[in-house]
């Protein structure tokens, strides 16, 4: 733009002050006439985000044009240097420039939440219109003990892992509609004889009327616990989700089907309709997690009802609840109905640094002794878990700082056979715990590096120990 800027003004240095001073002006002139088309995008306040970008190239496109006036009053007193100065500081005012132009465009920064869903996840949310694309990824190394609690060999070998490459991609086509979705490739490679796999995580279409309400279609994420619908590394603490909220709560959950969801002042809310569990795939050990379908030619003979709220009591202080029910026989044999009803309750508090966070979640299965005949498996009449973590940004107290060093503890207790059905033996080794001690250092908000010991213990005396290296990101 500078080159072209140069070819079309006249040699003098007066005149390339001038030319640079109409440019700016014309700039000015014709984004400020575009503003009052833009200024109804919507966020997380309608209209809130795209106030606030277009303050702030207001201000940047003022301090270019005091820049030019400066470079003219030089010229007048004959101190703005030689013509090759002058050419060199209108080549930077022009590349500013169409910096600028550019950024109306561009996609947005991967910054605070949305409706619940991470930074990078949001990003179509924040976006005047068109495309938006965001992602996320953990490459993750665990170093098992040698032996079990019991003293006996584990068996197991260390192991490094690109656990997740997401990618998102989302579509806004006005103020209220929109699309978006998640596509994950997990462990690196997809093809017969490895354990990867490429998933849909989610793909909606949302309308969304205000913030009060809207309504949206599609695969979605179940809206429960932590980090089902929230679950970008660099926010959670641990090189891995909690085992809380990978078996008692089966994320990533995802079920085809609808709703609603809105908020009211400090009260956030969401009610879906959605295609049901399938009780063939519960297992002892994991509970109702490979009974999730994914999405993937599911079974639709029973639907089920999911929904959460949200209360910011004051800010930094949230209490929520989320829950599902559903009949999950699918028309398999010998199955009546088979309904698992989960609910959850869960807090956190944020202050100066200071991170606390809880959760207990509770599963309950009618008929689960026809469903441990149907399967060959002890599934579990009820499931239970909990946890509790507490973490520091020591870095905190280092004034404007924007980097974080966060020491944190975990405690998780949870049973995938709390309660089995009369005649059928509970395995000890469902019955765990697990103790987390680890640093989560964020250099930048959108990456982290984490290292964690995890201590594994159950009835059985059968856990195994292990350290953990991670590296995550989003953009």
């Amino acid at each position: 733009m500078g080159s072209t800027l140069r070819r079309l003004i006249l040699p003098s240095a007066a005149h390339r002050v001038r030319a640079a001073a109409l440019l700016v002006a014309l700039w000015c002139a014709s984004w400020g006439a575009a503003a009052p088309a833009r200024a109804t995008a919507t966020d997380d306040a309608p209209g809130a985000a795209a106030s606030a970008g277009e303050g702030e190239l207001e201000r940047r496109l003022a301090a270019l044009e005091r820049e030019v006036a400066a470079l003219k009053a030089e010229m007048a007193r004959g101190g703005a240097g030689t013509t090759a100065d002058v050419d060199k500081r209108i080549e930077a005012l022009s590349k500013e420039i169409e910096r600028l132009r550019l950024g109306e465009a561009a996609a947005p920064e991967a910054a605070d939440s949305v409706n619940g869903f991470g930074p990078a996840a949001s990003k179509v949310y924040r976006a005047r219109r068109g495309v938006a694309i965001g992602g996320y990824g953990e490459m993750v190394y665990s170093n098992p003990d040698s032996h079990r609690d019991d003293g006996s060999a584990s068996g197991e070998v260390a192991s490094a892992d690109l656990l997740r490459a997401v990618l998102y991609f989302g579509y806004k086509w006005n103020d209220r509609l929109l699309f978006n979705s998640e596509i994950e490739v997990e462990h690196a490679v997809a093809a017969d004889g490895d354990a990867g796999e490429v998933a849909v995580e989610f793909a909606y279409v949302d309308y969304r009327h205000s913030d009060a309400f809207g309504a949206r279609g599609g695969l979605l994420l179940v809206p429960v616990g932590f980090l089902n619908e929230l679950h970008e590394p660099p926010i959670f603490f641990g090189s891995t989700r909690p085992e809380v909220e990978q078996v008692i709560i089966p994320s990533t959950w995802r079920e085809l089907g609808g709703g609603v969801y809105g908020s009211a002042g400090p009260v956030d809310w969401k009610a879906y309709l959605v295609t049901s569990l399938d009780a063939a795939g519960f297992t002892a050990d994991e509970g109702i997690r490979e009974g999730r379908q994914e999405g993937s030619e599911a079974v639709a003979e029973d639907l089920g009802i999911t929904a959460r709220v949200d209360w910011t009591v004051r800010p930094g202080l949230l209490l929520g609840a989320g829950g599902f029910t559903g009949d999950t026989a699918q028309a398999n044999p010998g199955l009546d109905g088979a309904r698992v009803t989960q609910y959850e309750g869960h807090a956190e508090w944020r202050w100066r640094g200071l991170q606390v966070r809880g959760l207990y979640a509770r599963t309950r299965l009618d008929d689960a002794a026809a469903v441990g005949t149907l399967t060959g498996e002890a599934v579990g009449s009820q499931m239970n878990g909990y946890y509790g973590e507490v973490g520091w940004n020591v870095l905190a107290l280092q004034k404007g700082s924007r980097q974080e060093l966060f020491p944190f503890v975990r405690y998780e207790s949870l049973d995938t056979q709390a309660e089995v059905p009369a005649g059928v033996a509970a395995d000890p080794a469902n019955d765990r715990t697990v103790h987390t001690v680890g640093i989560h250092y964020r250099p930048i908000p959108n990456l982290a590096l984490k290292a964690d010991w995890q201590g594994f213990s159950n009835a059985a005396g059968t856990g195994v120990d292990r350290v953990n290296l991670a590296l995550g990101w989003l953009f």
